[in-house]
């Protein structure tokens, strides 16, 4: 088994965690559930409701998953902080301050680890190299998007690598260009250093799948890295608009068994969803 400290590039900050966290009720330990989530945390100004009210259900609904892979998780991380377990191990991504943006604090992506003291996890965080948008587009320039990669490993032995993003948003040429880009910028860490690894990718890739040159773009990214989508079509049949995704491939030698997937109806109250973007899982057995 090779290190993660050799498979991931040193040249940028790596986290190495080791975990002592309370596992979940009645899950064993080679069985994950995971959670993607688009909070919609700017302000309340630009969010258009109260993210205050919102901020600790969201962070409540989380401590029923083993990880969660958070997006946008800007202005009110605070409140996430207060209303998770209290041995939940919280990794942000990014966290360079925004001179211009002073809450757009780093790439908006935060991980939350609710895994026993038999877990390990590493962390390494990378900012994109370009974006699209300061003033009169979506402000996507304002943040310091990029991605997240963490490497589990199980009580077995068994690992595999899970990557959390947010491409750049909007409809512009420019912003076309930057997704593409972006999702370049992926692919080439991952095949540079994550060849036959077992492997999610998840979040908020803002590739529209009624989209055609997005959905090409999405296609072409899953077939380069051999990444399947277990939950295709049911954004759709809860009238979600499809931009968020749950990827993942088996690795030579660590594979994955799906054992349920879909949306999360928990993260919606009778004032309605407690975010613009649906909250996605996957449960899965790692053999």
């Amino acid at each position: 088994m090779v290190s993660n400290s050799k498979n991931l590039n040193l040249s940028a900050r790596l986290f190495v965690l080791f975990c002592f966290f309370i596992s979940l009720n009645n899950v064993s330990s080679e069985e994950i559930k995971i959670l993607t989530y688009n909070t919609h945390g700017l302000p309340a100004i630009f969010s258009g409701d109260e993210p205050s009210n919102r901020f600790p259900l969201i962070a409540k609904e989380t401590n029923r998953y083993h990880i969660s892979l958070l997006q946008e998780d800007f202005a009110h991380h605070e409140l996430l902080l207060k209303n998770i377990k209290k041995n939940t191990f919280v990794e942000r991504g990014n966290e360079s301050q925004s001179t211009f943006c002073p809450f757009c604090s780093g790439s908006g992506l935060t991980i939350l680890f609710n895994l026993n003291k038999d877990w390990t996890v590493e962390v390494y965080s990378e900012p994109f190299s370009t974006c699209s948008g300061w003033l009169g587009k979506l402000n996507d320039c304002f943040a310091s998007k990029g991605f997240q990669l963490a490497r589990v490993t199980a009580p077995s032995g068994k690992y595999f690598f899970i990557l959390n993003t947010h491409l750049d948003a909007g409809r512009h040429d420019s912003d076309r260009k930057a997704r593409k880009e972006q999702l370049s910028q992926i692919l080439i860490k991952i095949q540079k250093e994550l060849s036959g690894e077992a492997l999610i990718v998840v979040g908020d890739l803002n590739l529209k799948w009624n989209d055609e040159r997005d959905r090409f773009l999405l296609e072409n990214f899953k077939e380069q890295l051999g990444l399947s989508d277990p939950i295709k079509g049911i954004q759709t049949e809860t009238g979600w608009p499809v931009i968020d995704y749950i990827l993942y491939r088996d690795g030579a030698e660590t594979t994955f068994e799906v054992i349920e997937k879909g949306e999360d109806l928990n993260f919606k109250t009778q004032e309605g969803p407690l975010s613009d973007h649906p909250a996605l899982f996957m449960k899965l057995n790692i053999n």
